[in-house]
């Protein structure tokens, strides 16, 4: 027998945690996976739902179940997800292997390169101006969240993707079922849903009605028609929603986030206003300091036996990377703890890793570069204008963030 059969024979699988591990705390990283990482890197752990995982939680690990091609998403469409929620999340094409992944991931890819991305700078640099312009007309305290966070990327999206900015109430209401874990019922996540592919269907037939409109969903209406094996019409619809969705939900999420550390590290925040080139370099590590998420999430399957962190995962088990857990590994970032705006290599998995890699990154952190450098540069004495016990977080949902951010200045 060969030693690597011995070690598939001889495999020890231990009995699986309760995961998430604690009830989410603002934005602190729960201390066991500091635990993990040194004693015990791959980990078997149960979530609310679906079927036991391993979770990894050393940076190197994390990275191989997202980017190694051993593993892949699509199977999760046909087995008991490990998961948050009671349904199966709707999560596009982040339920696809290449090659269907990469037949819709190249249809969007283009418009979010750096290039493009850079052309849409000074539009973005303009809203944001006016966004503050506005707060600054009604005066000190005003929620940073409704005035700024949460306009700012929608608008963004809005005209990059050809949806009437007048709705944004309405797709923004509907695309809290796709983030959503216990803050919706079912029956409203699924009513949500339905709601935002009508629109979008909507809007497709409207791009048909006027094919000359330049915008992506255009883009989008143009490569399913000329080209039908490109794109099913269900597709081009979920693509298009999920796009709305996924463009702007994170970010409205994290320019809060990125405001809170900022203000509870004064120091750095002082740094940042004496100099905003900074700022590049500050929301690289803000990626990496902030754990977005709730838990880890959107598994990947072993497609055959594969050896991570020492431990043999077995052809079809499910493995969840830890993103909050990695970006703290001190193997990789020195002080991982700590905020440091001068930190030069960082290699942060904030955006993901691999095939499923954040397509929209670009986009992100673009926005958040100039909701940053606005914020530092025009309110200089940005402040919370309410203590902090009374700010109320997010609950119920995929991402943790702030409701509402009530602020001076």
């Amino acid at each position: 027998m060969t030693e690597s059969a011995q070690t598939t024979e001889s495999r020890t699988v231990p009995p699986a945690r309760p995961y998430p591990f604690s009830v989410p705390d603002r934005l602190v990283v729960d201390p066991t996976y500091g635990e993990l990482r040194e004693n015990e890197p791959m980990t078997r752990v149960k979530l609310p739902y679906g079927e036991e995982a391993w979770l990894a939680t050393r940076y190197e690990d994390v990275r191989t179940v997202l980017g190694d091609v051993r593993f892949g998403r699509a199977p999760a469409v046909h087995r008991d997800e490990p998961r948050l929620t009671a349904r199966q999340q709707y999560s596009g094409m982040l339920t696809m292997d290449p090659p269907d992944h990469t037949r819709l991931r190249r249809l969007v890819a283009k418009a979010f390169t750096a290039r493009r991305v850079e052309a849409l700078r000074p539009r973005t640099q303009e809203i944001a101006d006016s966004l503050v312009d506005n707060m600054l007309r009604l005066g000190p305290p005003a929620d940073l969240v409704e005035h700024v966070a949460t306009p700012l990327p929608i608008q963004v999206i809005c005209e990059l993707l050809g949806v009437p900015y007048a709705d944004r109430d309405r797709f923004h209401l509907w695309s809290e079922a796709i983030v959503s874990t216990t803050s919706l019922p079912m029956e409203t996540i699924q009513e949500y849903l339905n709601n935002l592919w009508g629109y979008m269907g909507d809007l497709v037939a409207e791009r048909r009605r006027e094919p000359g409109i330049d915008d992506l969903l255009g883009a989008l209406v143009r490569a399913r028609d000329e080209n039908q094996d490109r794109l099913s019409e269900t597709e081009l619809v979920e693509l298009a929603g999920g796009l709305l969705a996924a463009g702007h939900e994170t970010t409205v999420t994290q320019i809060p986030n990125f405001v809170y550390v900022l203000l509870h590290n004064p120091d750095q925040l002082a740094r940042l206003r004496a100099n905003p080139s900074l700022v590049p370099a500050a929301v690289e590590e803000l990626l990496r300091y902030v754990p977005l998420g709730v838990g880890s999430s959107f598994a990947r399957y072993a497609k055959e036996d594969v050896e991570v962190g020492g431990v043999l995962v077995r052809a079809g088990e499910p493995v969840l990377g830890s993103l909050s857990s990695a970006n703290r590994d001190g193997t990789v970032f020195a002080d991982p703890d700590r905020l440091d705006l001068d930190r030069e290599q960082n290699p942060h998995l904030g955006f993901g890793h691999g095939v499923h890699h954040c397509v929209g990154a670009q986009l992100a952190r673009m926005e958040l570069q100039v909701a940053v450098a606005t914020l530092v540069t025009r309110l200089p004495g940005l402040r919370l204008a309410v203590p902090e016990a009374e700010l109320q977080w997010k609950r119920g949902m995929l991402v943790r963030g702030l409701l509402s951010m009530p602020v001076a200045w």
